[in-house]
């Protein structure tokens, strides 16, 4: 990365944060606007790269929760830091249509935290958290020992404080994305830079149904948690390798659109490549051209026709009502 230049490493740093803030939030069945969230980090980052989208309070909270978990990695991380992410995330106060208590540790009037699955009746229970009256005690504990200097390898300080804290479960809701983000601040501390090039959250999506087999593997049994360690330093090692394919995706669009601005092209025409470098499903087609500038069809093929010609599109085979486009090799 060292030897890729800022703006490409800027690039890289963004893309990592998107996907790490989209996957955390997916895990959980929570889906977010991959243009908003790019558009929110940016901004926060400074950067020009993030697009014109205009995010919600929803995107807002979690960007602004991961940014200072690992941009503030050296802070200290206390009650009322974890108080503040808390709120970002619920800046309703609520969970869908469910109200919750926002920036304080769950109360015995939430009733007990239990993991349950099968129908009513015969419903089992996987896992019950600590009492509501134990969390003060049980959240000192771990916050002191994640703010003490690493007495282990602090990769696997992350894989501990990962485990333990969504084991305490000390909030109503939104426990999974902030044990994610003291991991992610965990690792940053390792790396002992704010700069994020892979993503833990988007191999552990990846991996979803594993990730919940060996959590409710290490919580169901005894304190062994070898298992737990083994399964995330290999993700960990896979987000690696994910993180490979994401510098060579980010040199592509780098070497693309330094392609593209040898010669201006209209914002319209920008935005559409911006799409088919990102996360654009399928091929190119004039009614999508249409839709996605909301410009007419005949405006729509006149303007991909020149981008035919300057060679960066590219048409694939067949025509008529078929006719697609793609992005044409660098």
């Amino acid at each position: 990365m060292d030897a890729l230049g800022y703006d490409l490493r800027a690039e890289a740093n963004l893309t990592a944060l998107t996907s790490e803030v989209v996957k955390s939030s997916a895990i959980e069945g929570e889906h977010l606007d991959v243009d908003e969230v790019r558009s929110s980090i940016a901004r926060r980052l400074g950067m020009d790269a993030g697009g014109r989208a205009t995010a919600g309070r929803d995107v807002e909270g979690t960007v602004e929760m991961m940014l200072d978990a690992t941009g503030r990695f050296d802070a200290a991380l206390d009650s009322e830091r974890l108080f503040g992410w808390h709120s970002a995330l619920f800046p309703t106060g609520r969970s869908g249509m469910r109200r919750i208590t926002v920036g304080a540790w769950r109360t015995a009037a939430s009733g007990p935290m239990q993991v349950v699955s099968g129908p009513i009746g015969r419903e089992r229970v996987h896992f019950e958290a600590p009492g509501a009256e134990r969390l003060s005690a049980e959240m000192t504990m771990f916050l002191d020992w994640f703010n003490a200097p690493p007495s282990i390898d602090p990769v696997l300080k992350a894989a501990v404080a990962h485990l333990w804290f969504v084991t305490i479960h000390p909030l109503e809701d939104g426990n999974g994305r902030i044990a994610r983000a003291i991991a992610d601040m965990a690792l940053a501390r390792a790396d002992a830079t704010s700069r994020r090039y892979y993503s833990m959250s988007t191999q552990i999506e990846a991996e979803r149904h594993d990730y919940y087999l060996v959590l409710e593997s290490a919580q169901g049994g005894n304190v062994d948690i070898t298992s737990w360690l083994s399964w995330f330093l290999g993700c960990f090692g896979r987000a690696i390798d994910g993180a490979e394919r994401m510098v060579a995706d980010v040199l592509f669009k780098a070497r693309f659109w330094q392609r593209v601005n040898l010669h201006p092209i209209g914002d319209r025409q920008r935005k559409v490549i911006d799409r088919m470098l990102g996360d654009f499903q399928g091929f190119l087609t004039t009614s999508k051209y249409a839709k996605m500038t909301k410009c007419s069809t005949d405006t729509a093929l006149r303007e991909i026709r020149t981008l035919l010609e300057r060679g960066i599109l590219v048409q694939n085979p067949g025509g008529g009502r078929s006719t697609s486009y793609r992005l044409a090799d660098v």
